[in-house]
C-alpha cells in the first residue's frame, strides 16, 4: 500500500467501515502478486501503473461513498436532535400551560431547531466519522 498513496491510504483502508470494502481493496492490492510473475519484464512497468491506478480509483470511490454515508448520518443526527428538542418543549409546555396562547408554530419549530444543540453535537461527532 505504501506504493499506492503512502501511509495515508493504510489509515484510510483501516478506517473503512464496510468489511466488504476493505476486503475488495485488500484483494485488489494483492492482485499485483498474481499479475507480475506472469508479466513479461518489458511490460511490468505498465502493469504496475495500471494496478496502482486501479487501487487508487477504488480507494477514491470508497472514500466518496463513505463521505455520502457520513453526510446522511449527520442529517439524521440533526433531525433526531431537533425532534428530541421539539418533544421536550412540547412536554414542558403541556405541563405548564393553563391558557391557550396563540403561537406561531412555524417560528417555534425554527427556534427549537436553532437551540437543539445539533451544531455542537455534530461538531464533536464528526471527527470520529471522518477518514484519516
Amino acid at each position: 500500500v505504501d506504493l499506492v498513496g503512502g501511509a495515508h491510504n493504510k489509515t484510510v483502508l483501516s478506517s473503512l467501515h464496510m468489511e466488504s470494502w476493505r476486503t475488495e481493496i485488500i484483494t485488489e492490492i494483492d492482485r499485483i502478486n498474481q499479475v507480475l510473475p506472469n508479466t513479461p519484464a518489458d511490460e511490468q512497468t505498465v502493469a504496475i501503473k495500471q494496478w496502482m491506478d486501479s487501487v487508487i480509483d477504488r480507494m477514491d470511490h470508497y472514500k466518496a461513498e463513505h463521505h455520502k454515508y457520513v453526510k446522511q448520518a449527520v442529517t439524521l443526527l440533526e433531525l433526531a436532535l431537533w425532534k428530541a428538542k421539539l418533544d421536550e418543549k412540547e412536554d414542558n409546555s403541556a405541563e405548564g400551560r393553563t391558557k391557550k396562547a396563540k403561537v406561531d408554530v412555524g417560528s417555534a419549530r425554527r427556534e427549537r431547531r436553532v437551540i437543539c444543540g445539533a451544531d455542537m453535537v455534530i461538531k464533536n461527532v464528526l471527527p470520529f466519522l471522518r477518514l484519516e
